[in-house]
């Protein structure tokens, strides 16, 4: 059940009725029945896949806690990590890791056949089975209790605003919320309209126009010139992060209509000066996840710079593979990881502003930040290549179009405006939709303000009015998704990964 399907506009509005006509004891029953059928519209078998990762983690937990020993805690959390990342590394990676042998068979006989099994890929394995380690990890290190409700834990790990494509929670941060008893309140149901809002806009409108225009372009790289594959490749960025974000807007917004408030996973990640504070940016969730069970764990920066760098490299590669089973996927993320690691160095020698987030530096000058930003901007659209592409070889295609097929003149452009599909008029619609984009954040933007709660859009004088907007712009956001659902429903990106 895709998030922009009619069903879903059919099944959110559901479950959050029954939610607050129920009482509180009875809200997880539902939340889980909910949950489990949300997973099923997929594929009703692989819930099973879901319940041997819930079992096995709860039962784990439950061990480490009871256990004296660190011995034992080892043992459990071990078997946590055999079996859930044994599954995953079945199901999504085990026809990689043979393609990859069977071509270096090949290197000494070149008629070895492609070997494949015929595996499915459990749609959101890589985020649920990335929750359910944090939740083991954690209990295992002593920063969080075991659960011993199971129920509850099986809603933590299949909570389904966030199960398929994220925000990946950790058990401190979601659970005591799934258990806390909540009451309907005025400025959750507003801020949950305009995250719907927000997602819904960004993945129907700007995501689904851009890769129209991606799509055309990279079914034919060889018949594209260099401008259009990269006008494609830009446009994929733009695509890729409106997809991911929309999505995780809609979690956050479906979350918070129940009362719930899932993690914020992007923060305006396309401002962004440098790769690193690119990267605290982009997927927050993920990459805090590699920072405290990966980064961390294999010494961080305790070590020295060479060390630093190592293990960037190492979190940076691993964060390419966790994307997608393809050796794309794992130089993309290489490639990532040596632009942080050369920014580590620039800093250290006194090239780079230090801070936070390098490259943001409070006292650049607004024209050398937009610089860098558009630097940055053009840097990651030539790494987008190696993520959208389907093989190395269509990389080396789209980099050879980029690097050598420029011209100028009118026939030229036209040339590359017909690889892209694009009209004048789409290109007129293109603008409207990008200048729209850079304003929606301060649609769900939150000030600080009386104990945290919204600014101005909530005062008592302004209700009435901020209702009948969000109201109305929601009419005009169903409306949009019935038309869409129509037909072809677009699915979201990050579902493959």
């Amino acid at each position: 059940m895709n998030f922009n399907s009619v069903g879903f506009l059919v099944f959110l509005p559901v479950v959050v009725l029954l939610y607050w006509l129920l009482p509180h004891k009875g809200r997880w029953i539902l939340l889980l029945a909910a949950s489990c059928l949300f997973y099923m519209s997929w594929n009703v078998w692989l819930i099973g896949l879901i319940f041997i990762t819930t079992l096995t983690a709860y039962t784990s937990a439950l061990g480490i806690d009871a256990a004296k020993k660190k011995g034992t805690k080892k043992i459990w959390l071990a078997v946590t990590l055999v079996v859930c990342l044994g599954l995953l590394v079945f199901f999504k990676y085990i026809n990689f890791i043979l393609e990859s042998v069977t071509g270096v068979i090949r290197l000494f006989r070149p008629g070895q056949d492609d070997v494949a099994l015929d595996v499915i890929l459990p749609v959101g394995i890589s985020f649920y089975t990335f929750q359910t380690l944090s939740y083991v990890i954690d209990v295992y290190r002593g920063d969080f209790k075991a659960e011993r409700h199971f129920g509850y834990f099986a809603l933590y790990v299949s909570y389904f605003p966030q199960l398929v494509a994220g925000p990946i929670e950790r058990p401190q941060t979601l659970l005591p919320q799934l258990k806390e008893r909540h009451f309907i309140d005025e400025e959750d149901m507003l801020s949950g309209a305009k995250w719907l809002l927000s997602g819904f806009f960004r993945k129907c409108v700007v995501a689904d126009f851009c890769g129209m225009f991606v799509d055309k372009v990279y079914a034919d790289l060889g018949a594209a010139n260099g401008l259009a594959v990269f006008a494609a490749s830009a446009l994929f960025l733009i695509q890729i992060y409106n997809d991911f974000a929309g999505y995780s807007e809609i979690a956050m917004g479906s979350a918070r209509l129940m009362g719930v408030k899932l993690t914020k996973n992007f923060d305006r990640p396309l401002t962004s000066t440098s790769y690193t504070e690119f990267f605290r940016r982009w997927h927050i969730t993920l990459n805090q996840w590699f920072t405290q069970y990966v980064y961390i764990p294999l010494g961080g920066n305790r070590k020295g710079t060479a060390r630093k760098i190592w293990n960037t490299l190492i979190v940076f590669t691993l964060c390419g593979l966790w994307h997608g089973a393809n050796w794309t996927f794992v130089l993309w993320g290489l490639v990532a990881g040596i632009a942080v690691s050369a920014e580590t160095l620039f800093a250290k020698f006194g090239k780079m502003p230090r801070g936070e987030s390098v490259g943001a530096s409070s006292g650049e000058k607004p024209t050398a930040a937009l610089f860098r930003r558009i630097a940055l901007f053009l840097l990651f659209t030539l790494s987008c290549v190696l993520f959208r592409a389907q093989s190395l070889g269509d990389a080396g295609v789209a980099f050879r179009q980029m690097f050598s097929d420029w011209g100028i003149g009118e026939a030229y452009l036209n040339a590359a405006l017909s690889a892209l599909g694009m009209s004048a008029g789409q290109i007129l619609q293109l603008a409207v939709i990008l200048a729209a984009m850079t304003l929606l954040y301060r649609l769900t933007e939150e000030r600080p303000g009386r104990e945290g709660r919204l600014c101005a859009a909530v005062r008592t004088d302004a209700r009435e009015n901020a209702a009948l907007f969000v109201y109305g712009i929601l009419a005009v956001a169903l409306f949009w998704l019935a038309l869409l659902s129509s037909g072809d429903v677009s699915g979201f990106e990050y579902f493959q990964f």
